[in-house]
């Protein structure tokens, strides 16, 4: 009976220090932006933007593109375009393709703009701008398969 308490004891520690740790801020706040050093935003992804997992925290909030602009063309941005409160590539970026709200479909990507399926298109043949040669098919996004 020792045993098992002493066992309980060393787990139930564990999981307290576990606890506190993970609870632990690691870094700064990435979003306190002075009024001084406006030119050195940084931005950081929603993964980072959290501390922790547990229930009891906050997650800090992020900051949005619709106020400020200027945010989306910062350092570390995920793309220079604000749609939705977001800053997105609308290049690249399958929610909004070419414009805010153009949704590409399940099979298709976006390049530069375009929503293009990269498994048949000979143009974007397995990802964007892969071109096939010419007579060449694309057929499961590879050139010239079988």
């Amino acid at each position: 009976m020792t045993t098992l308490t002493k066992i309980l004891v060393t787990l139930t520690i564990l999981m307290a220090m576990a606890v506190t740790l993970s609870s632990t801020p690691t870094h700064e706040n990435p979003f306190d932006i002075d009024d001084d050093d406006k030119d050195d935003i940084i931005v950081s992804d929603s993964s980072s933007a959290r501390v922790g997992r547990f229930l009891a925290q906050q997650p800090m909030g992020l900051m949005k593109c619709n106020k400020n602009p200027r945010l989306c063309r910062a350092k570390g941005s995920p793309g220079p375009d604000c749609c939705n409160k977001k800053c997105v590539d609308v290049t690249t970026d399958k929610q909004n393709c070419g414009l805010c709200g153009r949704k590409c479909r399940h099979m298709e990507i976006c390049c530069k703009g375009w929503c293009v399926n990269p498994m048949v298109n000979k143009r974007h043949c397995g990802g964007c701008n892969y071109v096939c040669e010419r007579g060449d098919s694309c057929v499961h996004g590879m050139c010239n398969y079988a």
